[in-house]
């Protein structure tokens, strides 16, 4: 978290507004966010850091088992998610087995992905965070941030060589140079109370509830830039399909 600190600092100016209360610390919590660009979990990670969160991140089991990264997110128990896992309530169980065992908040991604929205609103997610907020009863923190887009470019799906390397690099020195504001808000928790992991249709509509949190609470961030960002990646190949919860 230090090392990360000084790279966001180095990158670009942080700003952060809302808080977790102090009532939901010290006991499972997911901070579900949405997913703009390469770099923008050490944004979100700084940002938690400002709030005295030691943050853990939701990763796939690909990650674990690389060299020297995999021992690093081993070390400092981060969650690991198999894909691949033929039984998807296995992968389920592993990880509300993992908030049960270390109440450190857990920070999940609903879209999956990088967004590829024309706009850049969040696309309409998954019901992986859902079903996780559901059979654990974690309370869910909407996170909401933009400007981490700026700071690197999206790139390529996979970096497979030096060149790859080199175009994302060079994306990150000229944002240094540019210094892009990095916005992070928490909202209040999303009520999910009043439905259950049993009932049918209920992930759904807590996916629902839970990206419309995270959307209400980045229109102020993107006041200025309601439409479409203001800066410009040629590497991001955007979909054709708008977010349903864009405003």
């Amino acid at each position: 978290m230090r090392v990360d600190r000084a790279l966001i600092l180095l990158t670009g100016r942080l700003e952060v507004t809302g808080d977790v209360p102090d009532e939901l610390r010290g006991r499972p919590l997911l901070l579900a966010s949405n997913h703009i660009g390469n770099i923008d979990a050490l944004v979100v990670m700084a940002a938690c850091g400002r709030r005295r969160l030691a943050l853990r991140f939701l990763a796939t089991g690909g990650l674990f088992d690389a060299p020297v990264i995999g021992a690093m997110l081993r070390h400092c128990r981060h969650v690991r998610a198999d894909r691949g896992k033929a039984n998807a309530t296995e992968a389920l169980d592993d990880v509300v087995g993992a908030l049960e065992e270390d109440h450190r908040p857990v920070l999940v991604y609903p879209e999956g992905r990088i967004g590829l929205e024309p706009g850049l609103w969040p696309e309409r997610g998954k019901t992986g965070v859902a079903r996780m907020a559901l059979a654990s009863r974690a309370p869910v923190i909407p996170i909401s941030q933009w400007g981490a887009h700026e700071a690197m470019c999206y790139g390529m799906l996979r970096v497979g060589n030096l060149g790859d390397v080199r175009v994302l690099l060079s994306s990150w020195f000229a944002a240094i140079r540019r210094r892009p504001v990095l916005k992070v808000h928490f909202g209040a928790p999303v009520d999910l109370s009043d439905l259950s992991a049993d009932r049918t249709g209920d992930a759904v509509r807590a996916r629902d509830r839970i990206m419309r949190a995270i959307t209400a609470g980045l229109v102020p961030l993107r006041a200025d830039e309601p439409n479409v960002p203001r800066h410009e990646d040629p590497t991001r190949n955007v979909t054709d399909k708008r977010s349903p919860w864009r405003p």
